[in-house]
């Protein structure tokens, strides 16, 4: 998959919503400005750079200069970056890997996670308060219902494999094996000293 001069605008458009709506948010806006940023993600053949100034955010889907800073990581990782704390865990279990200025990451980061992402406030303007909020809190009750179901069906999955297919080994299994190991390792050790006194003898 390649990004297309309209992927990249619809992107750039909904991140200048976000970002640069609120000015509560200039702060951490100004410390990103004049600085660019770029995401590798595996699942697409191209890499965007948000190149940031003042006033927005302008996203290129293929930039000749050299970035700042190069993100690279999976899709599913992305919503991950919003939460600061969980920066260094992600580089180092290798899920995000980092090229450049690590602390225009953790900026970047910052900003994401203070800006607010309630849809109900960019669909207002269109169908209104009331239907925007309704929708809203509908999508929002949708999502967490799948999210539950996911989890649930998670479960069902490790129970399956681990009970009934016997596939994978439980916790209790493997703390006993664990066991067995040590032990068995305890008493070849004692073997070995007591073969080296006879052969002393």
């Amino acid at each position: 998959m390649t990004l297309t001069p309209l992927l990249t605008a619809s992107l750039e458009t909904a991140l200048n919503q976000i970002l640069y709506r609120d000015r509560g948010l200039k702060a951490a806006r100004q410390r990103l400005s004049g600085r660019s940023l770029a995401i590798e993600l595996a699942e697409l053949k191209q890499s965007v750079t948000f190149i940031f100034s003042d006033r927005q955010v302008d996203v290129i889907g293929d930039w000749a200069d050299k970035p700042d800073c190069t993100v690279k990581t999976r899709l599913a990782t992305l919503p991950k970056l919003r939460d600061r704390q969980q920066l260094t865990a992600l580089i180092r279990s290798g899920e995000l890997e980092v090229e450049g200025d690590l602390q225009l990451v953790q900026q970047f980061s910052a900003l994401m996670d203070l800006a607010e992402l309630d849809p109900a406030e960019y669909l207002a303007p269109w169908i209104g308060d009331i239907a925007a909020q309704g929708i809203s809190q509908f999508a929002r009750r949708g999502f967490q219902a799948v999210r539950r179901d996911v989890q649930r069906k998670q479960s069902y999955l490790a129970q399956t494999l681990t009970e009934e297919w016997r596939v994978a080994p439980g916790a209790l299994e493997l703390a006993w094996f664990a066991e067995e190991v040590d032990a068995l390792s305890a008493s070849f050790e004692a073997l070995e000293a007591r073969l080296r006194k006879r052969e002393a003898k």
